[in-house]
């Protein structure tokens, strides 16, 4: 029953600065459809404040139909929600499925190899500019000797011939 990782993580989207994943992706995970997971949280609403689910504007939505193609999207009539991953977590309490617990096991190790991954970047990201800083001053004075010695060569070469 494990959903492969690339197709859960394919679905994780950065939108208002938030990985979020879409209710209809979700719903296709759970094995329900759009309008009954949206029910279930309807019933639950007290259990998803604005950080951990919010509703697309539409020119957010329009940008999202632009970037994957209209076919998938069929006939939407409202803009989708979004959950952050606190917002999935939350589902699997409103989704009592042992499919819905499963899946967000899948989904919350996704996210944890993702933050994982981030963080190795902004590490790496760290070392380079240490690194930088640290021989920055020292090439400056080797290209500093370099400029030195091209133009010392141009000042002493004799030119031959008539001016």
């Amino acid at each position: 029953m494990l959903i492969p990782y690339e197709q859960i993580a394919r679905k994780i989207l950065l939108i208002r600065g938030h990985r979020v994943m879409l209710d209809k992706d979700l719903a296709e995970l759970y094995g329900v459809t759009t309008g009954n997971l949206n029910k279930a949280v309807k019933r639950n609403i007290e259990r998803f404040p604005k950080d951990f689910m919010f509703q697309l504007k539409k020119k957010e939505f329009e940008n999202l139909i632009f970037h994957f193609g209209r076919s998938s999207w069929g006939g939407v009539r409202k803009t989708p929600k979004v959950f952050t991953e606190h917002g999935i977590l939350m589902l699997s309490s409103v989704l009592k499925s042992k499919r819905a617990v499963k899946v967000n096991i899948q989904i919350m190790r996704i996210f944890i190899k993702m933050r994982k991954i981030l963080s190795n970047y902004k590490n790496l990201e760290k070392k380079i500019k240490n690194i930088e800083k640290k021989y920055d001053s020292q090439f400056k004075v080797v290209f500093e000797v370099i400029r030195q010695l091209v133009s010392e060569e141009k000042k002493s070469k004799r030119h031959i011939g008539f001016k």
